[in-house]
């Protein structure tokens, strides 16, 4: 079995989503799966040697530069199947399928599972993820064909399969929903009160603070215009209410910190380095704008937040996640119009949210589902 990648760049997200998910898979013993990822050939050197450094054995191949590299990629691919036998392959995103089907129309008896991380063609039209509007046009078209002409498919959400119903007509009932897991490296529970006291305290943070965090990047869907009142109102309440981005310099933070000092902070940290520094605050913020393609996500911050014992600070109707809050009582939903809770929570209750990850977003946790793909599409 093949997991397939294509134009996918390694970082943070591609290690626990992608690699993590590969080496699971392998070492669970329910199949045998290559990564096989096509890159950039830009920094393809450094970046081939970052993938192989998590995952010796897989295949990371360079995608030429502009007009052959789609022919170019898809023969390769081609190439790879029928040297090597394989006949099953698990396609992260739209082009991936791309490339799978090819190998299909070109005689191999393929066997395809999509693997959905969001609404595409949504995103790329809602934000400028290209500049091209051809590409914008056909997007449309080719996630529809991954979406019905695949085998089997994985979701994110529940709400990306009903996005699917309504978008393309979806009606089948071959996928399994998986959201975005914590990498393998989690262990369940916290470290100690004091502990936690120490790591606070390093960070220049009282007992008496309440620290909200922002861990991600400020791209268009992340909605940090309509987040801004809100934060600063609750800034407002109290100067023992911090703020602490863990993203990279943008304009609407700086505006922040210069209006509240003292009380704002931005760091830009390894993503090796993001679990420590959340164990110090109070609670995680995820709020989106209503666009479809929040609607269907599922962010990895949830389960990162509520693996450091964080109650969650959400948007209404972020993908499944929304009601999750509700349902399990870890957090906060908020509306637009709703004014931040500082409410600290009990380091018994910061245990009891760390657990939420054990039971519902580990890979382990997900087993049956991924059994269930590996059912679908094993050809052996």
């Amino acid at each position: 079995m093949i997991y397939l990648t294509y134009n996918d760049q390694p970082s943070g997200v591609y290690s626990s989503q992608v690699i993590d998910t590969v080496n699971f898979m392998g070492e669970s013993h329910f199949c045998r799966i290559r990564l096989v990822a096509f890159i950039s050939m830009r920094g393809f050197k450094t970046n081939r040697s970052k993938i192989k450094a998590e995952n010796p054995g897989a295949l990371v191949l360079p995608i030429i530069p502009r007009a052959m590299q789609s022919f170019f990629s898809k023969i390769l691919f081609w190439m790879i199947c029928l040297s090597r036998g394989e006949r099953s392959v698990i396609c992260r995103n739209v082009l991936a399928c791309q490339l799978a089907f090819f190998a299909r129309r070109a005689g191999l008896a393929m066997r395809i599972c999509y693997d959905g991380r969001g609404a595409i063609a949504a995103e790329w039209n809602e934000y400028e993820v290209v500049p091209s509007q051809k590409m914008k046009k056909a997007i449309y078209g080719l996630e529809r064909e991954a979406v019905l002409n695949s085998d089997f498919r994985i979701a994110v959400s529940q709400q990306l399969i009903n996005h699917w119903q309504t978008a393309f007509e979806y009606h089948g009932s071959e996928h399994v929903v998986i959201p975005c897991t914590v990498n393998s490296g989690f262990r369940q529970g916290l470290p100690s009160e004091n502990k936690i006291t120490a790591i606070r305290q390093a960070l220049d943070y009282s007992p008496d603070d309440f620290v909200l965090v922002y861990s991600g990047s400020t791209a268009g869907w992340q909605s940090f215009s309509t987040l801004g009142l809100m934060l600063k109102t609750a800034l407002s309440s109290s100067p023992k209410v911090k703020l602490l981005f863990l993203s990279g310099p943008d304009p609407a933070i700086a505006e922040i910190k210069t209006a509240f000092l003292g009380q704002v902070e931005r760091k830009w940290l390894k993503h090796t380095e993001v679990t420590d520094t959340l164990l110090a605050c109070d609670a995680g913020i995820l709020f989106r704008e209503q666009s479809v393609t929040n609607k269907v996500a599922a962010p990895t911050k949830f389960a990162e937040y509520l693996s450091a014992g964080l109650p969650v600070i959400i948007s209404e109707h972020l993908g499944d996640y929304s009601d999750f809050v509700r349902e399990q009582k870890c957090g906060q939903v908020l509306d637009g119009t709703d004014e931040i809770k500082i409410n600290p929570v009990s380091y018994a209750e910061k245990e009891r949210l760390n657990k939420l990850v054990f039971t519902f977003f580990t890979k382990q946790s997900q087993k049956e589902n991924y059994l269930r793909v590996v059912s679908a599409i094993n050809s052996n």
